[in-house]
């Protein structure tokens, strides 16, 4: 089976939405479409022909596209079935117990609740779509869920391999690493990533796709059993959620 080939499409100011293309198969999904027309202008440019839009969450900033793309391609929309109120033009609703095919490729699907209370990842292969759950160095807000959900969820997505590319929702990667020094500044791969980081966004390149072993080296949010990050939040002996929760409450306010 031939590799699928992924490009990124930004859309609005920082947010990323993903190409996915079977050569094989014929098929073309678009990941998380804020907006329809850099995705018509990247398809336009592929030669690629629309078939299916996925949605990880309910977000405006990440399902605006839908129904335009819909009316323009006849596209089938895909997306969580527990958040099917809430996701415009919705044709197949999924969960972790259908999972869903691509052509012949089946692609797994993740509950990774508490950003939105049904947000799921899609992984094809070794790639994983994780809206706005999982970030390079970051993770998102806790809009509709828990810190402890959100544990969870992320501690579900860390049983991927290491070498799973990871494809999130937006190019927050820069801030995101700079919170991130306030808690670990000792981690020398969080420096060198950032090095590297920086000289990416001066040159606009995204610096996305991360992998999954990198975050569990850099991303606090991964790591709330470091001991220089407990003892930057004073939880030298606080549990993991605690740990965890404090992070995300200092990043709210970053």
């Amino acid at each position: 089976m031939a590799a699928l080939e992924i490009d990124i499409v930004p859309c609005l100011r920082d947010n990323y939405a993903y190409l996915i293309h079977d050569r094989d198969a014929g098929l073309t999904a678009i990941v998380d479409p804020s907006e329809p027309e850099p995705v018509r202008k990247a398809l336009l440019g592929r030669g690629w022909g629309l078939t299916h839009i996925l949605n990880t969450h309910h977000h405006f900033d990440h399902t605006g596209g839908n129904l335009p793309l819909k009316e323009a391609s006849g596209a089938v929309i895909v997306g969580p079935g527990k958040d099917r109120d809430r996701i415009p033009g919705i044709d197949i609703g999924v969960d972790e117990t259908t999972g869903w095919s691509f052509g012949a490729r089946q692609v797994r699907v993740m509950e990774i609740p508490a950003h939105t209370r049904a947000h799921i990842a899609f992984v094809f292969d070794d790639a994983a779509f994780t809206g706005d759950t999982l970030f390079a160095m970051g993770c998102g807000r806790l809009f509709e869920g828990t810190p402890a959900m959100m544990w969870a969820s992320l501690s579900k997505l860390m049983t991927l391999p290491d070498a799973t590319r990871i494809f999130c929702g937006h190019e927050y990667t820069l801030n995101n690493g700079r919170f991130a020094l306030t808690l670990e500044p000792g981690n020398a791969a969080l420096v060198a990533r950032m090095r590297d980081v920086e000289t990416a966004r001066a040159r606009q390149v995204p610096t996305i796709p991360s992998n999954l072993g990198l975050e569990k080296d850099t991303n606090p949010f991964l790591r709330p059993d470091s001991t220089e990050i407990r003892r930057s939040l004073g939880l030298v002996n606080g549990s993991v959620v605690d740990v965890f929760a404090e992070m995300r409450r200092r990043k709210d306010s970053f």
